[in-house]
């Protein structure tokens, strides 16, 4: 059986799987302004949630026990519910790469209240990775509106949005039992999409009118942008470091920024692709499956050098090979 501890994946599998989650989520912005109201992202976000969380909850009924019921409350609210509402509202205001980019200040937000929270401190490499991941994405968020003006308002929604998150994840990882993934991810989709309905009822009344594609698209936000990414988000943060999750949250950024200029025809220079390249590489710098697998190419080119300098030197390869085996930071995470 799947559980939470995620640990029937491994290594670089666990890596992409996680992945798919951002990848997906950096889709909203654009989605948002080519098919849904700009008027009304109280409602998107409820459906964004709570249809499939309902849908997910008739499947495998499984309700919550014990103090998982407040739990999956304060869950759902912090990753569900509030974090969608502010993603939505950032979305309506913010050009699509502009407002994906502001989600990468996450990594250094989750390692925060890791620190505060679990007393988990990141690997130096994790923290090297952050520092290059918010430089791209500076040269991405100078770029990213053209000259044109920023909406503070939309940039306060998505750092709230990125803090809200962060923290129901941390949260999410102290509260680990042993249960599948899918059943807790399921708890949260619901709890946090009742949270956010009464409010969206109040201030937006009733749900709109929308044309075939806009039901479309709240069918592909729910299913796959909550759905199925969530529970690949939470399978990832299960057996990873909160860091190391969240700096591969840096791949949002990168597929809001193409979306936008793919779909929606935002702007795209040279310093963009800079901060892309940027972004790309702090995400595989701070994977202990990529720096392992780089430090036995080094070690082993290391190895067919001394070799061949020594005419054969068998012991001298030997040695080099005691000597990275040996070395602690090659399996540390």
């Amino acid at each position: 059986m799947e559980t939470i501890s995620g640990k029937s994946l491994g290594g670089l599998a666990l890596v992409a799987v996680t992945a798919i989650a951002p990848v997906v989520w950096g889709s909203t912005y654009a989605v948002t302004h080519l098919f849904l109201p700009a008027d009304r992202p109280l409602f998107a976000g409820v459906m964004r949630i709570l249809p499939v969380g309902l849908l997910l909850l008739l499947w495998h009924r499984r309700l919550p026990r014990g103090s998982w019921w407040w739990r999956s409350v304060v869950l759902g609210t912090l990753t569900m519910g509030l974090f969608v509402a502010l993603l939505f509202v950032a979305a309506t205001r913010l050009p699509s790469g502009l407002g994906a980019t502001m989600t990468a200040i996450a990594p250094m937000v989750t390692m925060g209240l890791a620190w505060a929270i679990l007393r988990e401190r990141a690997t130096t490499a994790t923290v090297v990775a952050s520092v290059v991941g918010a430089l791209g994405v500076l040269l991405l968020v100078l770029e990213g509106d053209g000259g044109g003006h920023v909406d503070l308002v939309g940039l306060l929604a998505s750092v709230g949005a990125v803090t809200s998150a962060s923290a129901g994840f941390v949260l999410t990882k102290r509260w680990t039992v042993d249960e599948r993934v899918l059943v807790v991810t399921t708890w949260q989709l619901v709890a946090g999409g009742l949270v956010l309905l009464p409010f969206a009822l109040l201030l937006e009344g009733p749900p709109p009118a929308l044309p075939l594609s806009g039901w479309l698209a709240l069918v592909y936000l729910g299913i796959i942008g909550s759905g199925v990414a969530y529970v690949a988000w939470f399978k990832g943060l299960a057996s990873m470091s909160a860091g190391a999750v969240a700096v591969i949250g840096l791949l949002n950024p990168v597929s809001g920024t193409v979306l936008g200029v793919v779909l929606l025809g935002e702007p795209f220079g040279p310093v963009h692709l800079l901060g892309l390249t940027l972004v790309l590489g702090s995400v595989v710098l701070a994977q202990p499956q990529t720096r392992r697998l780089l430090a036995s190419a080094s070690s082993a080119v290391l190895a067919t050098g001394s070799a061949d300098a020594g005419g054969g030197g068998g012991p001298r390869e030997v040695g080099t090979r005691h000597t990275v085996d040996a070395c602690p930071s090659t399996t540390s995470p």
